[in-house]
Formats: C-alpha cells, sequence, structure tokens
C-alpha cells in the first residue's frame, strides 16, 4: 500500500529474523563465483534514520537491532548480521538501520545483479538517490508482484528472491501466491524468500500452508513469536520467514539462532519459536 513506510518498524524484531535469514542465505550464494541476481519486490527507502521521528514514534528498533548490539555472546550467523549494520553505522553508534537493497550492497559482489521494485514515491526516490548508479544494479517504480515476472529466470539460472509487501490489506496475501507460483513456473530452481507477519488475520495464519503447496522441491519455515498482541487480537506478535528450495545449512544454522532471538527479544514468558522444513 502506498501509505505504508517502513521506517516506522526499522531495526524490529522482524527486521532482524528477516535480515538474519537473508544474510545467510545471500553468504551461501557467495559460495559459488558463478553470479546470481537478487529481486527485491518491495525494497523501501534502502536505509532508514533510527533518531528521526518516524523511528522514534513507536521505538520498535528498542526491542529488536539495539538489544543486540553490544551483547558479546552473539551466535556466529547473528554476529554476522550485526556486524554489517554496525558497517552501515560507521562512527560506531547506532544511528541508521539498513534496509534489505543496503544489506544486499553490502554482500553482493561485482558480477551479481540487484533488481528493485518500490511504488511509494519518496521511498523509491530515496532508494534511487542511494542505490540506483551503483553498478548492477537497478531500481523500479513499478509493482513488484507484476514485476517479478519479467526477473525471473536469470541468465546466470542462479537467484534469489526477497519478497516483503506491507500486508497492510487482505490483497498481498493473494497476490504473494499468485507472483511466486508464476515465478517458480518460470524458474523452479530459484530460492525464494517470503516474509511474513505473525498476526490475528486468517490469511497470516492460513499463509505457509499455502506456500507449502507451492514447493514441492522443498522449503523451510522459521517462525518467531516475540510478544503477545493487545487485548483486541492487534499487534505484531512475530513473524516468519518461508524459503522455498533453501540451501542445505539453512535449517542448521538455524538452530542455533532462533532459540537465542527467543531469549534475547523475548517481552514476555511464551515467547517461542518454531522450525520445520521438508526436503525436496
Amino acid at each position: 500500500m502506498l501509505a505504508y513506510r517502513h521506517a516506522f518498524h526499522a531495526g524490529n524484531h522482524a527486521d532482524v529474523l528477516k535480515h538474519t535469514v537473508l544474510t545467510l542465505v545471500l553468504r551461501y550464494m557467495n559460495q559459488k563465483d558463478k553470479p546470481y541476481r537478487l529481486v527485491d519486490t518491495h525494497a523501501g527507502a534502502g536505509g532508514y534514520s533510527l533518531e528521526g521521528r518516524f523511528a522514534q514514534k513507536k521505538g520498535e528498533f528498542e526491542q529488536g537491532i539495539l538489544r543486540l548490539w553490544d551483547r558479546d555472546d552473539l551466535p556466529p550467523a547473528v554476529a554476522d548480521y550485526v556486524q554489517l549494520v554496525r558497517q552501515f553505522n560507521p562512527d560506531g553508534m547506532l544511528e541508521q538501520y539498513p534496509g534489505s537493497p543496503a544489506f544486499a550492497q553490502m554482500l553482493l559482489r561485482a558480477q551479481d545483479q540487484l533488481r528493485m521494485f518500490e511504488l511509494h514515491p519518496t521511498d523509491h526516490r530515496i532508494l534511487q538517490s542511494y542505490i540506483g548508479e551503483v553498478p548492477g544494479a537497478t531500481v523500479y517504480d513499478t509493482d513488484g508482484f507484476e514485476g517479478l515476472k519479467g526477473q525471473v529466470p536469470p541468465s546466470s539460472r542462479r537467484g534469489v528472491v526477497l519478497m516483503d509487501p506491507s500486508y497492510e490489506g487482505h490483497k498481498d496475501y493473494g497476490k504473494v501466491i499468485s507472483s511466486l507460483r508464476e515465478a517458480l513456473l518460470r524458474f523452479a530452481e530459484g530460492v525464494y524468500l517470503v516474509w511474513y507477519p505473525q498476526v490475528s488475520k486468517l490469511e497470516a495464519a492460513q499463509l505457509p500452508k499455502r506456500l507449502e503447496a507451492l514447493a514441492p522441491k522443498g522449503w523451510l519455515h522459521a517462525r518467531l513469536t516475540v510478544q503477545q498482541p493487545d487485548q483486541q487480537g492487534f499487534g505484531l506478535a512475530g513473524s516468519g520467514m518461508f524459503v522455498i528450495n533453501p540451501p542445505f545449512t539453512l535449517h542448521d544454522e538455524l538452530l542455533t539462532v532462533l532459540p537465542y532471538l527467543t531469549d534475547v527479544l523475548g517481552q514476555y514468558d511464551g515467547a517461542n519459536y518454531l522450525l520445520e522444513q521438508r526436503a525436496a
């Protein structure tokens, strides 16, 4: 939705999970010299000020990245993620949070491609000025669900797709399924990462099962629940990452990451995680 601004939520617990998984996947892809294409269907602004009025309104980053910032017991995968956030803050203070395009820019190599879609005019303008001139990167001001079909398969036959829409309305859930179904017909061997919110909507509860049906070659599902919804059932209790065609190393890496994040980011006694996988 054009009203959505990720700046309000930058660096929260959902971003921690999403970007830790994204970092693990891209590190795995980098193990082979052959180039690949990363498609970010809902790219946002690329980076966010944590001192600005949007981030400060609810201070969601305080329950996310800030809880990890000064810890000395981070598991390797979480330490790698936090180090990338530090790289985005070269003065050593946590003042900015990198969006997915910034993580991509830090991790992709010269031979790789980055394709980003963002419809919000302000965020698109910021993203274009920040990363639009980087070699191998292209920013589009068109719908990412529709734009994905023109990006797969890449000529190298290696690719990663990150899909994390706002889900503010009900239509995004159906669009995730239809867009992925078409993409998988074109590029069945791609790695597809889908972020979703853990909220009190039937569509959110049903989404993982619907994604399973799209993934005959294997999938991984990771969910992190850190807080209780309010009395009306609203609020972001947690979030999940559903990975189609996951790297074979991802499950074992998350076996260490998810219990740790549950302990550190959990905001109530019932904080928990889920990790399940079906091999090809």
